[in-house]
């Protein structure tokens, strides 16, 4: 890619493919499985991707939607509907019929691409879908992605893509509540690209996908990826042993894996078997990170190591570089170079170093807002006294001196319980000091006498015996008064999102279900 093109104020992804194809085309961009495609081929294919969305009638700015699992068929065609100014809205296969339905109308998509997985999910809704529906690998619908490509060495009708058009639409997942549309632009996207540049991403690097495409988690490493000429090795559907052998067969240098993956493959009795040493940085998000685990990380793995905190919506970001801070494990790190974070009370008034309250961000990188909902915008906006626009976030944490980010819990998650604060993340810290268990997460659940009461969910480790009653008096021996457990289950897994987030929200309605609120 020349400097000249890396250096201009804005380009489109689009664009930047295109010279790639040009400067280097036999370079691979997309592997997956036995299946290689070309920079010269990712184009031509993405070309004939936008030349038949421009047949069909769209226009920029026009929106279509995907459900499926990770592919080269998926990636070609995000890419080729960004080359026709389309608006791409991913969604994840795990929402329910009824979600996406819901998501379908609000994004207004014009045409749905799905994978058999998903096709045989919604069966039952097929004929109220009210648009075209596509086969992204060639089975299940009446019409497949192959048939309806345009034809070989077709070329789409050029469009102006300006910063302020809508990149992709990802709707939040629904766990809190009705999914909300995230609207992120060409302009944003394109920083993250440039951002890259920092993080070693370019033409030599090889990035293993292993998390969904729908996510946003996915994007900040795909992008950037395939933007700066790198290669993409896909993964479908992670499995620890599985990304192993591949991140050594293929010499992978960057990886983007939630904190669950890292305990899964940092699990496996043969980690140290592998040869991992062609890695230069690995990255983490979207979930808790917890320091013992980065320091495994940071002893075991070659490479760097860096997490980021941050949200789909934009606004501030943090990054922890825990290579070169480890003793800030603990952390999420700094807000990033040109990233205005700060810690407000109840009442949106800032408060200094130390003190606790809901972490807002401001950053070049923000949504545009959540599609079709302006209230919900605003209630994500915070303004200070000058008028700068900073997202909420609906963490709370706290700044130390230093300037870097400890975060509590999401403002939801944290328990009142008697009047008093309770922080889910320092019950669950202690938690994981129990050398019998594997995972564990607190949740607060409703009580007559205190408000909310915590609970705890604990997994034990295979073939390790435990006893709720013993584990509960270990950990309230431990504690002060007011965080001690009301009640411990044990469980054989906690259930996750795509991107390994804990649905604490499951397990509320699960305790509320089976329990009632407790006295």
């Amino acid at each position: 890619m020349s400097i000249v093109t890396l250096e201009s104020p804005y380009t489109t992804l689009p664009a930047l493919i295109a010279a790639h194809a040009q400067e280097s085309a036999d370079h691979p961009a997309l592997i997956e499985g036995d299946q290689r495609m070309t920079y010269r081929e990712l184009s031509a294919e993405a070309d004939r991707v936008a030349a038949a969305l421009q047949r069909d009638g769209l226009q920029a700015s026009d929106a279509i939607a995907i459900c499926a699992a990770n592919s080269i068929n998926y990636a070609v065609l995000f890419v080729g509907a960004l080359r026709a100014g389309v608006t791409v809205a991913p969604l994840a296969p795990s929402s329910t019929p009824e979600s996406l339905l819901g998501m379908l109308a609000d994004s207004a998509a014009k045409l749905f691409f799905a994978d058999v997985s998903t096709l045989n999910a919604i069966d039952a809704i097929r004929e109220r879908l009210g648009m075209p529906l596509l086969s992204l690998d060639n089975s299940g619908a009446e019409r497949h992605y192959n048939d309806w490509l345009a034809a070989d060495g077709a070329k789409p009708s050029p469009v102006d893509i300006t910063p302020e058009m809508t990149f992709n639409v990802i709707y939040s997942s629904g766990t809190t509540g009705e999914p909300k549309g995230i609207v992120q632009s060409h302009g944003m996207r394109w920083s993250h690209i440039q951002r890259g540049l920092t993080m070693g991403y370019g033409p030599d690097c090889r990035t293993l996908m292993s998390t969904p495409l729908y996510s946003n988690t996915t994007l900040v490493s795909f992008l950037p990826t395939i933007g700066l000429g790198g290669t993409v090795v896909i993964m479908a559907k992670f499995d620890a042993e599985r990304y192993l052998k591949l991140a050594e067969a293929n010499r992978i240098t960057h990886s983007m894996l939630v904190p669950v993956q890292y305990q899964r493959i940092m699990a496996r009795p043969d980690f140290d078997s592998y040869d991992l040493s062609s890695y230069i940085m690995k990255f983490s998000t979207s979930a808790p990170f917890h320091a013992e685990l980065k320091a495994d990380v940071l002893k075991r793995w070659p490479g760097g190591l860096v997490e980021f905190y941050g949200m789909t919506e934009g606004g501030g970001s943090c990054a922890l570089a825990a290579h070169t801070y480890p003793d800030k494990l603990h952390t999420v790190g700094l807000p990033m170079e040109g990233h205005d974070m700060r810690v407000i009370d109840e009442d949106g008034v800032e408060l200094p170093r130390g003190e606790i309250g809901e972490v807002v961000g401001h950053s070049p990188a923000m949504m545009a807002g959540y599609l079709n909902k302006p209230q919900k915008t605003a209630e994500a906006e915070w303004y200070d006294s000058t008028g700068k626009r900073f997202i909420r976030t609906g963490d709370v944490g706290r700044f130390d001196e230093e300037g870097f980010l400890t975060l509590m819990d999401r403002r939801k998650d944290m328990i009142i319980s008697g009047g008093f604060n309770i922080y889910p993340s320092d019950l669950e810290a202690e938690l994981r000091k129990h050398p019998d268990l594997q995972d564990v997460t607190v949740v607060g659940v409703a009580s007559t006498s205190w408000g909310e009461t915590p609970v705890a969910y604990i997994v034990p480790f295979a073939g390790r015996t435990v006893e709720a009653e013993q584990v509960k008096a270990w950990f309230n021996e431990r504690v002060g008064k007011t965080q001690r457990l009301t009640r411990v289950i044990i469980t054989d897994e906690l259930p996750r999102s795509a991107i390994g987030k804990v649905l604490k929200r499951e397990l509320r309605d699960q305790f509320l279900a089976e329990f009632g609120v407790l006295a």
